[in-house]
């Protein structure tokens, strides 16, 4: 394996603890949602097993998941099958649709406010609610008080009405473009985000990757298993920053954003491994029909567009 793969793996192997589940939902969501949401556990734990997370760290953490409310088990025979619930594609959905989106090109001025501190909604479903909205973007400007701007308010209808919210918490839409000048407007960010926390940790994906990327665009032939593993901790490392960076627009953002640059890596990385990745996962991951199904069409519209298999074209 690729020196540079070799290392990630092994810094990867090293994080005590060792989200399982964490990375089980990063797998779902990037590459068996797009073909069909199920697949065989025993297909899980032959690919988990490369990260270090040995079979009863899967059965356990997809068990979880299943209580959770993430996963659906069915058996067939002695096999297990765990599919994606709807309440768990609809929270893919929301999180995933910010990974692989272009970023908005211009920012008009508008804020979406959510005042969650009502009497309708207890401490726990706050929690949770703001949790799920943190996910999307929002930061917290006062206790209470959610903040983002870009988002439209009906764009968060489905997520209140997930958490049965809809009729507990009060949501608007504001401009504040024309009264809080570019300082104010700065200061009210790094409240609402920690910028410089989130700044030092996408550097550090930089570095992690970048190191990736060199190897790999300059490599005669890529190995399909491999670039599978690279793909899913890419967006599995870019997933958990990308939702605590809520993508502000270029006026509201320090000067030589590293999130600009790790989103440009990302995608490119991501391009480059897609194809073999995808053979791979296609010749390994099995579904109680056999193989996994085609990706469907929404999964070449990421990051703007990706390569088709010949077949899929005509």
């Amino acid at each position: 394996m690729t020196e540079a793969v070799t290392r990630l793996l092994e810094a990867f192997r090293e994080r005590k603890p060792l989200r399982s589940g964490s990375l089980i939902i990063t797998l779902y969501g990037d590459a068996i949602a797009p073909h069909g949401g199920t697949v065989w556990l025993g297909s899980l734990i032959n690919l988990l097993e490369h990260f270090g997370i040995n079979q009863r760290l899967v059965r356990t953490s997809v068990f979880r998941l299943a209580q959770e409310g993430w996963l659906s088990a069915q058996q067939v025979g002695r096999r297990s099958y765990y599919s994606l619930t709807d309440s768990g594609r609809r929270r893919f959905e929301n999180a995933f649709r910010r990974i692989y989106a272009q970023p908005a090109q211009q920012w008009n001025g508008r804020w979406c406010l959510v005042f969650t501190a009502l009497p309708g909604l207890d401490a726990a479903s706050r929690e949770q609610l703001q949790r799920e909205l943190g996910w999307q973007g929002f930061g917290t400007l006062a206790p209470g008080v959610l903040a983002h701007p870009g988002l439209d308010a009906a764009e968060i209808q489905p997520t209140l009405e997930a958490q049965g919210a809809q009729h507990k918490v009060v949501v608007m839409n504001a401009d504040g473009g024309s009264v809080l000048g570019e300082q104010p407007l700065r200061e009210l960010v790094n409240l609402g985000w920690d910028m410089a926390h989130l700044a030092e940790s996408w550097g550090q994906f930089l570095e992690r990757f970048r190191a990736v990327w060199r190897a790999l665009a300059n490599a005669q032939s890529l190995d399909p298993q491999e670039c599978l593993l690279v793909r899913t901790l890419l967006i599995h490392e870019y997933r958990r920053l990308l939702l605590r960076d809520p993508q502000l627009p270029d006026e509201l953002m320090p000067a030589d954003w590293a999130g600009t640059a790790a989103r440009l890596l990302c995608r490119n990385l991501y391009r480059l491994l897609q194809g073999p990745a995808e053979r791979h996962l296609l010749a390994t991951m099995e579904t109680a029909d056999g193989p996994l199904p085609e990706a469907a069409p929404y999964y070449f519209s990421r990051f703007g567009g990706l390569d088709q298999p010949p077949d899929a074209l005509n």
